[in-house]
């Protein structure tokens, strides 16, 4: 991701630690995603390896804690783990980043 264009102001991660939240993000998406859906402007469904689930749930909870305006949603099933990402509407911008 391009120079963390989509890092928002209100992301309280401290700048040197962007790249390696981000690489963190660009790992498990090249290993595990299966697939996305832009809901809406405000709602990310990213399909993953259900075996992921361990570090998606580590990777969402500190992602939580620095960026609190999202809200991650994660079900699943035997075949198919389901991450539902929500923003409000003056961070649709993180979406488009994300994609």
């Amino acid at each position: 991701m391009d120079d963390l264009i989509w890092a928002p102001d209100a992301c309280t991660l401290p700048t040197a630690e962007r790249p390696f939240r981000v690489a963190e993000f660009d790992q498990l998406f090249a290993e595990h995603l299966r697939g996305s859906d832009r809901v809406d402007a405000q709602t990310l469904e990213l399909t993953l390896d259900p075996a992921s689930r361990a570090t998606v749930e580590d990777l969402t909870a500190r992602e939580t804690e620095c960026c609190s305006f999202f809200t991650f949603t994660l079900t699943s099933d035997a075949d198919h783990l389901l991450l539902r990402i929500t923003v409000p509407p003056t961070q649709t911008a993180v979406l488009d980043g994300l994609l």
